[in-house]
């Protein structure tokens, strides 16, 4: 409970104490912010398969550029503009269900980097396990500046095309009838989340970026209707779940990706009960007025 009996130590002296913390704070909340934007819409479009398709497309593009000894950011976009365009081209050429077409592609790009890693994981086991779960206090400047780059290409992304995707997610043919180019919007949102997903996987691994695409925002539409409203509800609480599984993994020595995204989901279950309970208050002062 040191947490209560001692706050300073807790809360402020990890980062005061720290460069590492720093700059792990500093990941975690840019990771948090770029995720939130982009998953709020991944939630609001029902796209949450396609989002944990794309979170491990990007893995053979990681594990070939390990593997050749080039830069593995540059292999995991790689990867995810394949999916990306694999995606639509599938999506147009079959006439199966969206699901269907998206588990195929998702089955293909996660067996090539098993089978990639399989045949390689007596050389690069550590550096795997930093693939899929990330490694926060490991982040350096170079995977600070990254990190702001995509975040600032995501947040500008999704004030530009606002319009388009909110339209369109809720009436595909009045967005075309306005001219706001659905399909192409799609695309966008789709890169988008490619940019999330890559940027994101070095500080919270390639396996735990679904979380925070996911979570938060989730999270937030249990108590707000309108989608700015939405996409600030979900940056705070991911932002918050950043903060506290940064600091329960300081003081606990656990992993900081996995911990952070297990704060993200107990965040939206509390979410959920509290919802549940004023819904409940609501509900019997109803009757009691009545």
């Amino acid at each position: 409970m040191r947490f209560l009996t001692d706050p300073w130590s807790w809360w402020i002296e990890p980062f005061t104490d720290s460069p590492t913390m720093r700059t792990a704070l500093a990941a975690a909340l840019l990771t948090a912010l770029c995720t939130s934007m982009v998953g709020t819409w991944v939630v609001l479009r029902g796209m949450s398969f396609l989002g944990d398709a794309l979170a491990h497309g990007v893995l053979p593009g990681i594990a070939i550029a390990f593997v050749l000894g080039h830069n593995t950011t540059v292999g995991a976009f790689i990867a995810a503009l394949a999916m990306v365009g694999g995606v639509n081209v599938v999506r147009a050429a079959s006439p199966l269900p969206d699901d269907t077409s998206i588990g195929i592609l998702f089955v293909g790009f996660l067996s090539v980097a098993v089978v990639i890693m399989s045949s390689q994981r007596s050389t690069y086991s550590g550096d795997l396990n930093r693939f899929l779960f990330g490694s926060l206090t490991g982040v350096d400047n170079g995977d600070l500046v990254r990190q702001i780059v995509a975040t600032t290409i995501t947040l500008v992304g999704v004030v530009v095309f606002y319009r388009a995707f909110l339209v369109s997610t809720f009436d595909e043919r009045q967005a075309a009838m306005l001219g706001l180019h659905p399909r192409l919007a799609h695309i966008g949102l789709l890169v988008l989340i490619a940019v999330a997903i890559v940027s994101s996987f070095s500080t919270v691994g390639n396996l735990l970026v679904f979380a925070f695409l996911v979570a938060p925002p989730a999270t937030a539409t249990l108590f707000a209707s309108r989608v700015p409203f939405v996409m600030a509800g979900a940056a705070g609480v991911g932002m918050a779940a950043g903060v506290v599984g940064l600091l329960v993994s300081y003081h606990s020595d656990t992993a900081a990706g996995a911990t952070m995204a297990m704060c993200a989901v107990i965040a939206f279950f509390i979410a959920l009960v509290a919802r549940w309970l004023r819904t409940q208050m609501a509900s019997r002062r109803a009757i009691a007025i009545g």
